[in-house]
């Protein structure tokens, strides 16, 4: 069997069971892995430079297809009211089958880290069958010195086999396609979907359930540093702007998706980003319009113009989740360590498309456990099939419940008591709507978000005279330079109050009835913390 590149000669492939390959390559690079996937009629290149691929009928992740074996190891850990269980025998056989599809094949391998920090990463051996594949996770989980990969032995090994189909009745699973994960045997199998992104969200929530055994809180939050060394995280469900926002002139990128909150501080899970672009553009996203824009980064999606092959970002004709992967090394500003201190702030960040959330408020630490265990945004029409013209609600605990293999409340916790122990100021944003909620009002304007945001993350907000918010009961500013009053309180901004007063009061009867399957899970002081309605509407 050809193998080539460098790689530990004496922990091959044959250790995980593949045998009779065609070939393996080893950790190539974007050089090679652009000739193998331009070879083989995976994707193709655009003006720019970037490798561009289509992902078929998944264009975004399929929850209803990923499973967690059950055994004696994960029954009493793994939160199975959020979580699709499979037997070991289950998965015993679809494990089999994965190595006897694999047969004959051409497999590139990747030896990567997931994680920055020494103390804390994982090491991560991932098999792809397609070469944009292994370029995809080769940008986006941490690649080590080349000196270190001939004794690189992996913790966890990913096999990804898009063209692998599942049988429901022999392995225990709802289609032909697939994400099982073994937390015992440290085995991730995915067949199926072309969707890339299923292989990066796979490990994290791998990692979700090792580092909270180690005192670590993992985090579906990007994150960045100021100049004096002040770290900030961003919490928030995608399209809420954690990417955009943490990709700040002014302040170093620690990294855009999933980082880990130690006693040390935090640090990227990371080694590159994965951006939503659509609608991506020169003027509001300066940095991660230039990274998309040139050679190394993976586009998916993306429609191009068929002679000049220029991407156009403003077409979501194929989906509304087009993305831009790209290494984190393209960004300027970029933290080349992934690693910062204690965090200062923490930022919550809701894409309120029923327009009645403030541009941005203080929680105390129990309000910012309550909205952390909610996870709240809005989706609205065009963001998914089968949505209507109204907004709708949508609750997704610790900002990232598909990758929680714990119960939420385990995050939770440990949430509280880190914002406690090193006494973090904790806010929530407003990236939707004003004035109305969506069909009626604007989204909230980005200049706004931006100076509001500066001014909590630089400690001037602090000083500014606040208000308790009638309806979520949390502190709202009043007046901070250079933002007009009205926009700071949402019912200023809306022309007719009654309906604002009316929505309000809708979305309240949403956080708490989706919060009540956590109440047996929390104390007094968090139960007290839900939004109710304190006084009625001028």
């Amino acid at each position: 069997m050809p193998e080539t590149g460098v790689r530990n000669g004496a922990f091959g492939a044959d250790k995980f069971g593949l045998k009779n390959l065609k070939a393996v390559y080893w950790n190539p690079g974007a050089p090679q892995l652009y000739e193998h996937a331009l070879r083989s009629g995976e994707a193709m290149v655009n003006a720019d430079g970037a490798l561009c691929a289509e992902t078929g009928i998944f264009t975004g992740r399929s929850p209803k297809d990923k499973f967690t074996v059950r055994d004696a190891a994960t029954d009493k850990n793994v939160w199975w009211a959020g979580n699709q269980s499979m037997t070991p025998d289950q998965f015993a056989a679809l494990y089999s089958d994965f190595l006897a599809h694999a047969r004959n094949m051409t497999l590139f391998a990747q030896d990567l880290y997931g994680g920055a920090d020494p103390h804390f990463r994982i090491k991560t051996r991932v098999f792809t069958e397609l070469a944009w594949h292994s370029l995809f996770i080769r940008t986006l989980l941490r690649r080590p010195e080349t000196s270190e990969l001939a004794a690189f032995v992996p913790e966890l090994t990913v096999i990804d086999l898009p063209s692998f189909r599942a049988d429901p009745q022999r392995h225990g699973v709802r289609s032909e396609n697939v994400v099982a994960i073994d937390f015992t045997r440290r085995i991730i199998l995915i067949g199926g979907s072309h969707y890339a992104g299923e292989m990066k969200k796979s490990i994290f929530t791998t990692l979700n359930y090792y580092l909270p055994d180690q005192d670590v809180l993992p985090m579906h939050c990007s994150a960045n540093v100021g100049p004096g060394g002040d770290s900030a995280i961003f919490f928030g469900l995608s399209g809420t702007g954690k990417t955009t926002l943490s990709a700040d002139p002014g302040r170093t990128l620690i990294g855009d998706d999933e980082h880990g909150w130690s006693k040390d501080g935090i640090f990227n899970f990371e080694g590159g980003c994965y951006a939503k672009c659509i609608r991506l553009s020169r003027e509001a996203e300066p940095e991660i319009y230039a990274a998309s824009k040139r050679f190394g980064a993976v586009l998916e999606n993306v429609v191009h113009d068929e002679v000049t092959r220029v991407p156009d970002f403003n077409d979501g004709s194929k989906t509304e989740n087009t993305r831009s992967a790209y290494p984190l090394e393209f960004i300027p500003n970029a933290s080349m360590t992934g690693c910062a201190g204690q965090p200062k702030n923490l930022v919550m960040l809701a894409a309120d498309a029923f327009g009645v959330l403030p541009p941005i408020a203080r929680l105390t630490p129990a309000q910012a456990m309550y909205h952390f265990l909610s996870g709240y945004t809005a989706k609205v029409a065009g963001t998914e099939r089968d949505l209507g013209s109204e907004p709708q609600p949508e609750f997704s605990a610790c900002f990232g419940s598909p990758f929680l293999p714990r119960h939420p409340g385990v995050y939770g916790n440990m949430l509280r008591a880190l914002i406690a122990k090193h006494k973090v100021d904790c806010w929530l944003v407003n990236t939707g709507w004003t004035g109305g909620k969506y069909g009626t009002g604007r989204r909230m304007p980005i200049k706004v978000t931006r100076a509001l945001l500066g001014a909590a993350l630089d400690g001037s907000l602090r000083d500014v005279p606040f208000h308790n918010d009638r309806y979520f009961g949390f502190a709202v500013p009043t007046s901070v330079r250079g933002v007009e009053p009205h926009i700071l309180d949402p019912v200023r901004t809306w022309a007719d109050k009654i309906e604002f007063d009316r929505t309000a009061r809708a979305l309240i009867g949403m956080f708490q009835q989706n919060f009540t399957k956590f109440e047996n899970d929390v104390d007094a002081e968090v139960k007290a913390a839900a939004p109710a309605v304190k006084e009625a509407a001028e």
